[in-house]
């Protein structure tokens, strides 16, 4: 590993601190990079996102996406907790805590807004980020990618009743244009470069370490897209941080919670299922993070922009980084007795 890879998690919290920093110190400078979206996708954090994403899609032999679907029990285990578990813990921990353990600190209001901001970011299974988790993970691209491609199919059809049912919302209305743009962006087209490179670096002479070459090469960018982002996404919030940070902090808890117990619920459903630690690990990230885009956007329309719910959902995008790395790191740590257990 480089020293990129190897203290990444030194590098994301100096992000943090740098992104927070940055964003109340050059306001106007974020307020700009802000507004530069379209159907409520961030186009410089799109392009960061791809970014971190492409070096992984040069990896994916499409032919072996056929191999992926001969091994069912991976893609069961994220489709079970992604629509059948999830969604409803992240409802029970959200109102566990809202109306009972901070009741005396929330008002019934805003309480039920960051709830329904939580629920729409646990009916949201990851679309883009889970690549480059997949990846810090040396997990399977071509299981990754059939993984994720199911569960946005299935995230046309089951997102908007899912939610109006946690909600209690009779006609929620999805961003069909942020969630298609969102695909498109972070899955199709990042895909079909990766593929084309793949195909063009490999009719060369030694095409096999052209690739590999290549591949170490574009690496370094994956990282510091994933460090840029990190930066942006903090400073786009660096004022709410530190103006309402025990609202930040209360939001935080139950997301934290949720983030580790989806993953343990994850993870030892993988080890019962004997999977392999390339297959396991991608299988339960995709359901530990979100697909924070589409529920920022539904919450901002549903619920509008300074709403407690379009903050829970910001708050969500916060902390998902720091967290997810520890869950890339336990998950590394543990790949040999997965990997022992599925022989």
């Amino acid at each position: 590993m480089g020293i990129f890879e190897r203290y990444l998690s030194l590098w994301v919290a100096l992000c943090i601190l740098f992104g927070i920093v940055a964003g109340i110190s050059v306001p106007g400078l974020f307020e700009s990079m802000a507004a530069f979206e379209f159907a409520n996708v961030n186009l410089v954090v799109a392009v960061l996102i791809w970014a971190m994403i492409f070096p992984m899609m040069t990896a994916i032999d499409v032919t072996s996406l056929k191999a992926a679907g001969r091994q069912p029990k991976g893609l069961i285990l994220t489709l079970v907790v992604n629509w059948l578990i999830k969604p409803f813990t992240m409802f029970g921990l959200g109102y566990l805590f809202f109306h009972g353990f901070f009741a005396g600190w929330v008002d019934t209001a805003d309480a039920n807004q960051y709830i329904a901001g939580m629920i729409l970011l646990g009916v949201a299974p990851c679309t883009a980020m889970v690549f480059v988790w997949s990846q810090l993970t040396k997990g399977d691209p071509a299981y990754t990618l059939l993984q994720v491609s199911v569960n946005d199919i299935i995230l046309v059809f089951a997102f908007a009743p899912i939610a109006g049912f946690l909600l209690g919302i009779t006609d929620l209305s999805v961003p069909w244009n942020t969630l298609l743009l969102s695909v498109l962006l972070y899955v199709v087209i990042p895909l079909i470069a990766g593929v084309l490179v793949r195909r063009h670096l490999l009719r060369k002479k030694e095409g096999e370490q052209r690739l590999l070459s290549f591949q170490t090469a574009v690496k370094p960018v994956a990282t510091i897209g994933l460090c840029l982002t990190v930066i942006l996404l903090f400073g786009f919030q660096a004022e709410a941080i530190i103006s309402n940070p025990l609202v930040i902090l209360l939001i935080a808890i139950p997301l934290t919670i949720q983030t580790y117990l989806i993953f343990g619920i994850g993870y030892a459903g993988a080890y019962f299922l004997r999977l392999p630690h390339r297959i396991s690990a991608p299988a339960c990230l995709i359901g530990t993070s979100n697909f924070f885009e589409l529920a920022v956007a539904v919450a901002i329309s549903v619920f509008g922009l300074t709403s407690g719910a379009a903050l829970a959902t910001v708050v969500g995008v916060l902390v998902e980084v720091p967290i997810m790395l520890s869950l890339v790191y336990m998950a590394n740590k543990m790949a040999p007795v997965f990997d022992r257990r599925a022989r």
